[in-house]
C-alpha cells in the first residue's frame, strides 16, 4: 500500500489517493486545499529537512529517503518517501508544485535533529531575527548622543533597555502568533507559506504547543518587567515617569495589536499606526528618557530631535508590516483582520507603500538638518536610491510569487538606513 500526496508550491494538498487515507488516517475532505503537507511530519524534520529534500527533488528530478511521519491519531510511522516535482503544463513550463509517495517500512527510522535546527527552531517560534526593528531605534538614539556631546547617556542603562526591549518584543511577537492561532488566521492563510508571511507558523508546524506558547510569552514578558525595574532603579529621577508613561503604551499597543477585545489589527489602519508608535517615536523617545544623563524635558533640543528621529524609523517598521500583509490579504479576509490591505486591496495598496516611503524620506531629511549634520544625508540618500528600487518591484510584481523580493528588500532598507545612520553619528 502506497500513499500518494500532490501539493502545490506552497504545500497546499491538492490530490491524495485512498491509501493516503488510510496510512494517515485522514478523509480527503479534511486535508484537499485546507491543510500543508507539513501536517504529516515532525516540526523539527519539517525545519531542517524539508527545503533540502525539495531542492534535492527539482535539481535531480527526485529525492528518496526515510523518515518519520505522524498519523492522525499521533501514532509515528516509519516511512520510504520519494518526492518529485510536479508540471501541470509540461516540464518545459514552470514547476506547480511536488508529488510524495510514501511506504510504509518495517524498521526503525532515526532522524537525529542537530544542535543547529534546535537553535532555529527557538529563533523562528520568537521570530528574534525580526528583533532589530525595535533594537536599531535603541541604538541609534545613543548614536544619537555619543553625537551631540561627551557623556550624555547612560552606558548601563543602554544596555538595560536593549536587553529589556528585546524580551518584550520576543514576548509579543509569541504572543501575536498565539492570538494568531487562536482566531484561526494561520489556518486561513495559505499565502507563500514559505516566505516572510503568517507570522512564525510554529504552531502550525508543531515546533510548540499552544499551551506552551503562551507560556513562553508570558515567561518572556516576566524577564523584560524584571530587566525594566532594573532599568528603573538607575534611571534619571526626572525621566522616570515619562519612561514608565512610555513604556505602558508600547506595551498596551503590541498586545492588543492582535488580542482581543481591541485587536487593533482589524481596525483599518489603527494596526499600522500602532506599528509606526509603537517601533518609532515611542521607542526612541523612550529610550532618550531612559538613557540620557539628566533631566531630558529640560533640554528641548535633545528631547526634540529623539522624538524625530523615531519618524523614519517608524515610517520604515510600517511598510514593513504593509509589504507582508499582501500574501496575507486573502487569509485575513477570513478572519477579520481588516488591515490596509485588506481594506484596500494589493492594488491601492501599493501606494500606501509608496505615500509612507516618502514619508520616510522627508522625515529623514529634516532629522538631518535638525542636527545640523549634512553627512546624515548619505543614509537618507542610499535608502531612497534603494527605496525607489523596491517601489518598482511592487508595483510590478504585487500580485505574485515574485513580490518575495520587495518583502526583504523593505526589511534591508530599515537596516541598511539604521545602520549606516548609525557609523555617521558616531564617526561624525
Amino acid at each position: 500500500m502506497k500513499s500518494t500526496i500532490t501539493c502545490d508550491m506552497e504545500g497546499i494538498i491538492e490530490t491524495m489517493n485512498s491509501g493516503a487515507e488510510k496510512i494517515f488516517g485522514y478523509e480527503k475532505d479534511e486535508l484537499i486545499g485546507k491543510k500543508r503537507v507539513s501536517i504529516f511530519s515532525p516540526g523539527e524534520i519539517v525545519l531542517q529537512n524539508v527545503a533540502s529534500w525539495l531542492d534535492t527533488a527539482v535539481k535531480k528530478g527526485e529525492y528518496i529517503g526515510e523518515t518519520i511521519f505522524i498519523r492522525k491519531d499521533g501514532k509515528k510511522i516509519n516511512a520510504k518517501i520519494r518526492i518529485t516535482p510536479t508540471f501541470k503544463n509540461g516540464k518545459n513550463n514552470p514547476q506547480t508544485g511536488y508529488c510524495g509517495v510514501t511506504e510504509i517500512i518495517d524498521k526503525e527510522v532515526n532522524v537525529t535533529i542537530s544542535f543547529l535546527t534546535k537553535m532555529i527552531k527557538w529563533l523562528a517560534i520568537t521570530r528574534m531575527p525580526f528583533s532589530t526593528a525595535s533594537i536599531f531605534p535603541i541604538i541609534l538614539t545613543a548614536s544619537y548622543f555619543a553625537y551631540a556631546g561627551d557623556n550624555l547617556f547612560n552606558t548601563s542603562n543602554l544596555l538595560l533597555c536593549i536587553f529589556s526591549i528585546l524580551f518584550i518584543h520576543l514576548s509579543i511577537n509569541v504572543f501575536n502568533d498565539y492570538f494568531d492561532f487562536i482566531d484561526g488566521t494561520d489556518e486561513g492563510n495559505t499565502e507563500y507559506f514559505q516566505q516572510l508571511s503568517g507570522g512564525s507558523r510554529a504552531i502550525e508546524l508543531g515546533l510548540i504547543s499552544v499551551k506552551k506558547t503562551k507560556k513562553l510569552a508570558i515567561f518572556l514578558c516576566i524577564i523584560s518587567i524584571f530587566l525594566g525595574i532594573l532599568l528603573c532603579l538607575n534611571i534619571f529621577h526626572t525621566n522616570l515617569i515619562s519612561v514608565i508613561i512610555l513604556a505602558a503604551i508600547g506595551l498596551f499597543l503590541g498586545y492588543f495589536y492582535t488580542a482581543k477585545p481591541l485587536r487593533l489589527v482589524a481596525r483599518r489602519g489603527l494596526g499600522e499606526l500602532s506599528i509606526f508608535l509603537t517601533f518609532g517615536p515611542i521607542l526612541t523617545l523612550g529610550t532618550g528618557f531612559a538613557i540620557f544623563n539628566g533631566d531630558l524635558l529640560a533640554n528641548f533640543e535633545h528631547l526634540f530631535n529623539c522624538l524625530i528621529l523615531g519618524f523614519p524609523l517608524g515610517f520604515l517598521t510600517t511598510n514593513i508590516l504593509l509589504i507582508n500583509q499582501f500574501p496575507d490579504r486573502e487569509g485575513d479576509i477570513k478572519t477579520g483582520k481588516n488591515h490596509l490591505v485588506v481594506t484596500f486591496g494589493k492594488r491601492k495598496s501599493r501606494w500606501i507603500y509608496l505615500i509612507i516611503f516618502i514619508s520616510f524620506v522627508s522625515t529623514a531629511f529634516y532629522f538631518s538638518s535638525s542636527i545640523n549634520n549634512s553627512l546624515s544625508l548619505i543614509p537618507t540618500v542610499i535608502s531612497s536610491i534603494f527605496g525607489f528600487y523596491v517601489i518598482k518591484q511592487i508595483f510590478i510584481n504585487y500580485n505574485n510569487r515574485k513580490l518575495i523580493r520587495a518583502n526583504w528588500s523593505t526589511i534591508h532598507l530599515h537596516t541598511i538606513y539604521a545602520i549606516t545612520l548609525i557609523i555617521i553619528l558616531l564617526i561624525s
